[in-house]
């Protein structure tokens, strides 16, 4: 029997387990402010309190953060397969303090070798949503398994058979289904029911939901994971499983070859680096722009006393928005694949451009977004996602975002095999200058091209203090995974919260266009009207993010898990 822990505990008793989000708000916004998890010889903190025990379990038998995070990856693909996922791709950030490296490890989705820059435009130049998001085509070669064992072997303890066996057996026996899952499959019916293999994964022989409480099995998807462990990574890229999804691919017109996947390969990067008030913060490198634009951001905000300012103060929410609109300015411009474009990335993360931005910001006046234009950051050099962060006792932890982009990614589980396929390729630029789903803006930097990956907003995060390792963090999100991030960082540097309660309290966020701020319940009436006398345009909206987090400190562990997810737990050894 595998229990919650405390902290999914004390969430289900002050809120309930199926309560909404905006309930969830509510408790935290009059003022509930939870406590941390405590642990002093590791922590782990996901989105799933099933992947949180079985993470927990690997540590407390002598694995380390990475075999936990691997662990936790495959589980987290039975458990939540709206966002956890073997059908998808991601990035990983190691740190291990006792050589002082932070690695990237990124396993994130390409584009099939057939791929080309129009193909989800009609015959009159026009982007074609439905093409990118809800077919076959709408799939990038999926990363995830060759990214978590390429990360096993290089810096774990365990065989991948061994990190399997925890997600085997929930596929296999099965687990309980919380609230969450069922309003999940309900919301999206639509989506899975076209397909056979959807319906029979998700739905009963009679075409019935399932309901909250029962037990739910996968054993297409547990046959799958048993032929990886039993055969290596390269069996979903080069056996019965790649078999699988060529014949899904043929049978609906998918792109998608034998070859594209035999000649898939995560990639180790260095990731994005810069400093904040005396930390060290390390984020996701290109392809994806968060690290890029956390370090941006930052930059710019490191000019303002922003504790003096106050928390979610007028003074402090006008700056953020202005430093948010100029780095998704830039966004929408420079980046892309390294491996296909040139990015200025030194230039975005340079102190120098940040000044020469932070000199723009008027601190009575509201930027209007159609005045802002990607900005000149020389040199050159060569929304439904899950993230979770954890540490061990002998300084390794791991930060990792993976994604099958949608919620449910296409709605398309391969045939035979038990896994959603994503819709990644909706990341690209169908068109030049046309939103994506998230309302993100791309240029020909992030254009469709054979074998390239798709620009992401996924940002895991580590933070250093003294050497250490300090902050783990990052978010799902779509758009406001970057913004959802840096306000993480900003509540522990900048005003001093413990974790818990920075995961927890309201956010903001605005991404250059539409121009708005977009801000969660929470945010004072008083405010929202100074913001609009600045010129500001402010829209309350839903709950963003979800910020699984931990913090280390003079020995001690604490873990914070975002309540916007019912589901979500932290646990401390």
């Amino acid at each position: 029997m595998i229990f919650p822990s405390r902290r999914l505990l004390a969430l289900v008793a002050i809120c309930g387990l199926n309560i909404s989000l905006t309930n969830a708000q509510e408790a935290i916004l009059e003022g509930e402010r939870f406590h941390p998890e405590l642990g002093t010889s590791g922590m782990v903190a996901t989105s799933h309190f099933l992947a949180s025990q079985v993470a927990h379990d690997t540590l407390a038998q002598g694995g380390n953060a990475v075999d936990a995070a691997v662990t936790a990856g495959f589980a987290l693909a039975v458990t939540q397969p709206r966002s956890g996922n073997i059908g998808g791709g991601g990035f990983m950030l190691i740190s291990d303090e006792n050589t002082g490296e932070v690695v990237a490890i990124d396993y994130r989705e390409e584009a099939p070798s057939a791929a080309f820059e129009t193909m989800f435009q009609d015959e009159n130049g026009e982007a074609v949503a439905e093409l990118s998001r809800y077919t076959h085509n709408a799939s990038g070669v999926p990363g995830t398994v060759a990214g978590l064992a390429m990360a096993l072997e290089q810096y774990g303890t365990l065989s991948l058979s061994e990190a399997l066996a925890p997600a085997i057996e929930l596929a296999k026996e099965g687990f309980v289904l919380p609230p969450r899952f069922v309003e999940g499959i309900r919301d999206i019916r639509n989506r899975l029911e076209p397909w056979e293999a959807s319906r029979k994964k998700f739905f009963k022989e009679d075409g019935s939901l399932y309901q909250a409480g029962e037990t739910f099995r996968q054993p297409d998807l547990a046959a799958t994971l048993q032929r990886i462990a039993d055969q290596g990574p390269r069996e979903f890229y080069e056996g019965e499983t790649a078999d699988l999804i060529v014949a899904e691919m043929e049978k609906h017109g998918g792109m998608m070859t034998a070859e594209d996947l035999a000649s898939y390969q995560p990639i180790i990067r260095e990731p994005s680096h810069g400093s904040y008030r005396g930390h060290e913060i390390y984020a996701m490198s290109p392809p994806s722009s968060g690290g890029a634009h956390i370090v941006q951001m930052l930059n710019i905000l490191e000019g303002y006393d922003i504790n003096e300012m106050g928390f979610n103060s007028a003074a402090t929410i006008h700056v953020m928005a202005e430093a948010m609109k100029r780095a998704y300015a830039d966004r929408s411009e420079y980046l892309g694949d390294t491996d296909f474009i040139s990015v200025p990335l030194e230039g975005i993360t340079s102190e120098g451009y940040a000044d020469e931005l932070r000199g723009q910001i008027d601190m009575d006046k509201a930027t209007p977004s159609e005045t802002i234009a990607p900005g000149n950051p020389l040199p050159y050099e060569s929304n439904e996602t899950t993230h979770f962060s954890i540490a061990d006792s002998n300084g390794l932890a791991v930060s990792n975002t993976y994604t099958i982009n949608f919620s449910y990614g296409s709605g398309i589980v391969v045939e035979g095999a038990g896994f959603l396929l994503n819709n990644e390729m909706d990341d690209f630029s169908a068109k030049p200058g046309v939103p994506n789903a998230y309302g993100l803006i791309g240029g020909e930097a992030n254009k469709i091209e054979p074998g390239k990956r798709m620009l992401s907003s996924m940002t895991p995060t580590i933070v250093k203090k003294d050497g250490k390792n300090y902050l783990v963090t990052g978010s799902p999100g779509g758009s406001r995974i970057i913004t959802t991030t840096l306000q993480v960082l900003m509540n522990v540097i900048d005003h001093k919260m413990n974790i818990q309660t920075a995961v927890s309290v309201p956010r903001i966020h605005h991404q250059w266009l539409p121009d708005e701020i977009r801000v969660e319940q929470g945010i004072s009436p008083d405010t929202v009207e100074l913001l609009e006398e600045k010129g500001h345009k402010v829209s309350q909206q839903e709950a963003m993010g979800a910020a699984q987090s931990l913090l280390i400190d003079e020995g001690m562990y604490f873990g914070g898990a975002d309540p916007r997810r019912s589901t979500s737990s932290a646990m401390g050894l």
